[in-house]
């Protein structure tokens, strides 16, 4: 009798859910289902029609390949297979494998509806011992297989010249980055991807996050070449309170005189663009004192700042001069005049924001309490409530709304200079334990992205000159410190066969580029949907069947994945019979 009752109860919830899904079927509504208070709408026709969408990866992360076709050892083999990278000494020797099945990604890009498709360049397989040697006729082959094939299926280039590897022989030669010959290696790189690639590629990044790199290889010593000293790290050698400086300075002036040779040798040929991308946190103070306002305003020169203020007005920012002194360098007026201006356009990498403490006048790390930090401290929270959900990545947090702050902060101090958001994603903090069927159904990662981009459409409608937006990344990829644990693609990537499987995240992207439908269920048909699941949860507690749990489970992301093509009700129909068998022939607990 028992189950009898339960087993009608359910079915009419079922129908009831089918009545809504048909209503909203009738109303001409395409809906899409997120389990949280208050979401945004967001639709294609929210951004302008020129306004790409894209996604990004880099070399290391992806190709795999290490040692093929004449590539030599970048800086990053070497350091990976010394001291280990990832977790269990995981690598980027096969990585994705992209260098092999390239041609299969870029037709899931095309399935997808990608406009863009951002990725980087490896020089150790361009140029395996730098100026010293000869160019690898298989590695420009192979990025004109790349970009030819992105071209044909209609999607975009977007190139990054330097994304943090490079041939090991510059580090061995020169102490890369710390010696200004590198600045003529990555001159001499750069016009060679200029005069191979530069017919097709109308779009070029120069160098990817300088600032990361030079925290991450010089001030804390986590990434090669590992130079550090206390209290930031436990590094063989090194000064982090000077090579950081020295190894930005070298960078920026690299920065400046490709794309001089590129504004002057080939854009008027070629009519492409230059830019670079920074690490861009949104920094809000601590508290409303005007010490912690005035860190905040320092936090975004010591970081975003320190890059762009010199691209775009061909000098550091005050406030790094202030506190940094005469330990920074300073530019001739010729590398002025090369620095000023030379980027089109500014790449935004943008994911998380955090509140900002003074140093200067309150207690702090030892870390906070230096110049090269600008005296000043990130924390996440703010009177024991964090600033926003954690994400996989220390000290990264989900806060929608410093997409908007962050650009209109960009737009305001370099007067609307064009922008592109290059990168932005997320990464679930409990991914290593889930299992495939939880991380393809990755329901977090389409609402973050659904936010920002909420967020950034409200900037771009306020007039912030913003002409595309890259998810990161396309797949799941080798996330450097963190290995493979780490997942920000909207493809799953099997560590075993390779295989990508699209996650919940790809259907949506699909859906939002190819269809122009809302994003998000109206609030009525929410309301309702969420009334029928809440009760059949309770039916659960009632039943306690495993088997009806998953199959509703399914029968939810059938929902999801599919309703925005008009045949949901067919499948539903499907479910619910699978559903009855289940209550009548599987194994059900009272």
């Amino acid at each position: 009798m028992n189950l009898k009752l339960s087993t009608i109860s359910v079915f009419f919830f079922l129908i009831s859910a089918a009545l809504t899904l048909l209503e909203s079927s009738n109303n001409g509504d395409r809906v899409f289902i997120f389990e949280e208070n208050e979401e945004p709408q967001i639709k294609r026709s929210d951004f302008p029609s020129g306004f790409l969408f894209g996604s990004a990866t880099s070399a290391y992360q992806v190709e795999g390949a290490y040692l093929e076709d004449e590539k030599s050892l970048s800086n990053w083999d070497v350091f990976c297979h010394s001291v280990g990278c990832g977790v269990n000494g995981e690598n980027g020797d096969i990585a994705d494998d992209h260098y092999h099945v390239f041609l299969r990604d870029i037709e899931l890009m095309h399935s997808l509806g990608l406009q863009a498709y951002r990725f980087s360049i490896s020089w150790a397989r361009i140029l395996p011992r730098g100026r010293f040697g000869k160019v690898n006729s298989a590695g420009i082959m192979f990025y004109n297989k790349i970009i030819e094939n992105l071209i044909l299926k209609g999607i975009e280039p977007f190139v990054t010249i330097y994304h943090v590897d490079f041939p090991q022989e510059l580090e061995d030669r020169y102490g890369s980055w710390l010696n200004p010959e590198m600045q003529e290696e990555f001159i001499y790189f750069a016009e060679i991807c200029f005069k191979a690639f530069g017919d097709r590629v109308k779009y070029w990044i120069t160098i990817n996050e300088p600032k990361s790199v030079t925290d991450y290889a010089y001030e804390v010593g986590i990434i090669p070449p590992s130079r550090c000293s206390s209290p930031f790290g436990n590094c063989l050698d090194g000064n982090s309170d000077i090579e950081p400086i020295i190894a930005m300075h070298n960078m920026l002036l690299a920065h400046g005189k490709a794309a001089k040779i590129y504004h002057e040798n080939f854009q008027p040929k070629q009519g492409g663009s230059i830019g670079l991308t920074v690490h861009s946190c949104m920094y809000e103070p601590l508290t409303d004192s005007e010490l912690d306002q005035k860190a905040a305003n320092r936090a975004f020169a010591f970081h975003s700042g320190w890059t762009l203020d010199t691209a775009i007005f061909g000098d550091y920012p005050e406030e790094v001069k202030e506190y940094l002194g005469t330990n920074l360098p300073s530019f001739s007026n010729d590398e002025k005049n090369i620095l000023k201006n030379s980027i089109d356009f500014i790449g935004i990498n943008h994911y998380s924001t955090t509140y900002v403490k003074d140093c200067t006048n309150s207690s702090c790390s030892a870390t906070g309490n230096r110049a090269i930090r600008g005296f000043l401290e990130t924390v996440g929270e703010r009177d024991g409530v964090l600033i926003g959900e954690l994400t996989a990545v220390d000290g990264s947090y989900v806060v929608p709304r410093g997409m908007e702050e962050i650009v209109n902060l960009i737009k305001i101090r370099y007067n609307n200079k064009p922008m592109f958001i290059t990168e932005n994603g997320y990464s679930s903090p409990d991914a290593h334990e889930q299992q495939v069927n939880e991380l393809t159904n990755d329901v977090k990662r389409v609402e973050y992205h659904v936010k920002y981009l909420a967020y950034l459409a409200k900037s771009v409608r306020g007039g912030a000159d913003v002409r595309g937006y890259f998810t990161w990344s396309f797949m799941d990829s080798y996330e450097w410190l963190k290995g493979y644990d780490v997942r920000f693609g909207l493809y799953y990537v099997d560590r075993q066969t390779l295989t990508r499987i699209p996650k919940l995240s790809a259907r949506w992207y699909k859906n939002f580029l190819t269809n122009n439908s809302d994003l998000v269920e109206k609030k009525n048909i929410k309301k309702q949907f969420k009334s029928n699941f809440i009760r059949m949860s309770q039916c659960y507690q009632v039943i306690k069947s495993r088997c009806i749990q998953d199959l509703i489970q399914q029968m939810n992301m059938f929902i999801i994945q599919e309703c925005s093509n008009g045949l949901y009700l067919i499948g539903l129909v499907c479910k619910y019979i699978q559903i009855l068998n289940c209550l009548f022939y599987g194994q059900i607990k009272h």
